[in-house]
């Protein structure tokens, strides 16, 4: 019997010391939200000499960053054609310029902290599941190339080869990416803080925020927090403290199950360079092994919701559409995170008020925005300027219907998977 069905929380190897708030403080800088992009925040801005407090409301990485499929990619969800279109050609190409480096500064991150997170920099397979897909995949390479990134587009034949199943038409090579452990990497960002000055507090649920003269007020747990800076990183698990900040976003789950450890002889052949993969269709889903050597499937879907018979069922056909030889196997890890997802899929910055942000709506991409947006919003806070940002912020950001929207997407990603796979 397995000890908990999140696996990232049953191998996480990283650990961190997170006692509640017990005291008033005054600091330089008050960050709200333990995630990738809270603790990169609170890493760099006490190295560079700030007195940092962190709140999480629950345990570090508890949100998204605990439950993401781990998954180190460059650029956004969307074409570099489309991201210039949408926030124009300046902007947006400063925009993917900056995320292009995310792996590297990710990788570069684990290394200097000795993060223990199942780094593995072996690339990413963004897999064609029909040869529309392909077509997507061939202009996907062509517009990124045109900005230099190092894609390849990969056939058939390659794409069975490294996936170890011929269920695709080909796939898109990014050599720059990786995958990790998520909630190790979140815990050793937090431990590497830590260890520079930041105090990290868990268990300490933000009750109210607001200005207070020179200075941000954050009351948490009968105590106070007074801050000259504050960032806001509750992304899509934001709970919640008053008027100042109330996210705009679609919230989309996404779930994930894992099988036990493969024996040799199969990991010989199912993704023996462990890249970590996940493919075209409208109702996404991915692929990729731990360190351990276990198979993980995840797709859209809320696997503790009303439809998680539903999802737990169409992972294992997929599992068996995949790999014919793991038909049967058992899947003991269960779990399912929450994407903060915005109408335009490029994250937000709102200036909240005199040097305070809140960064949010990465779309399924927390890891290397997340931990850029984190980096370079600590150091726009410290040096009082909003250049260091990697886009410019903005006083407001509305969606359309979220909650009507969140429903379309979870009724979507269940008929799809009570009717997909089915001759597997």
């Amino acid at each position: 019997m397995i000890s908990d069905p999140n696996l990232w929380r049953a191998s996480a190897a990283e650990s961190v010391t997170t006692p509640p708030l017990d005291a008033d403080v005054t600091v330089d800088l008050v960050v709200i939200g333990g995630g990738f992009t809270g603790c990169a925040a609170a890493l760099e801005a006490a190295r560079e000499g700030a007195s940092v407090c962190l709140l999480e409301a629950e345990t570090i990485g508890h949100g998204g960053s605990g439950r993401n499929v781990g998954l180190v990619n460059a650029g956004l969800w969307l074409p570099p054609e489309t991201v210039k279109a949408q926030m124009g050609a300046a902007a947006g190409g400063r925009l993917l310029a900056i995320l292009s480096e995310a792996p590297a500064r990710v990788f570069d991150l684990i290394a200097r902290e000795s993060i223990d997170c199942e780094a593995t920099r072996n690339g990413t397979l963004h897999l064609a599941h029909s040869p529309k897909g392909l077509a997507d995949l061939s202009e996907r390479h062509r517009q990124g190339r045109a900005i230099g990134a190092p894609l390849e587009l990969l056939d058939a034949a390659e794409t069975a080869r490294r996936t170890g199943s011929h269920a695709f038409h080909g796939a898109l090579l990014d050599p720059r990416a990786g995958t990790i452990q998520p909630l190790a990497y979140a815990r050793g960002l937090a431990r590497a803080a830590a260890a520079a000055g930041a105090g990290l507090h868990g268990q300490s649920p933000v009750q109210a925020v607001a200005r207070a003269g020179d200075h941000w007020a954050v009351s948490c747990r009968g105590h106070l927090v007074r801050a000259r800076r504050l960032l806001v990183a509750t992304n899509a698990y934001h709970l919640g403290f008053g008027p100042l900040f109330r996210p705009r976003f679609v919230p989309v789950h996404y779930c994930q199950y894992a099988t036990d450890p493969l024996p040799p002889a199969l990991l010989e052949r199912i993704l023996p360079g462990r890249e970590g993969c996940w493919d075209t269709a409208m109702v996404m889903s991915s692929v990729r092994l731990d360190r351990a050597g276990r198979l993980i499937i995840g797709g859209i879907g809320n696997g503790e919701g009303p439809g998680a018979r539903v999802h737990a069922a169409w992972a294992r056909r997929k599992l068996a559409a995949l790999y014919p030889q793991l038909r049967g196997t058992a899947l003991p890890y269960g779990w399912t995170g929450r994407i903060a997802m915005t109408s335009d899929h490029v994250p937000k910055i709102l200036a909240l008020g005199p040097d305070a942000y809140a960064c949010f709506g990465y779309s399924g991409r927390g890891i290397g925005p997340g931990t850029l947006f984190g980096t370079l919003t600590a150091r726009a806070l410290l040096a009082g300027s909003e250049s260091p940002l990697p886009l410019a912020p903005v006083p407001r950001h509305d969606e359309t219907a979220p909650a009507l929207l969140a429903a379309w997407y979870e009724a979507g990603s269940c008929l799809t998977h009570a009717t997909a796979e089915r001759r597997a």
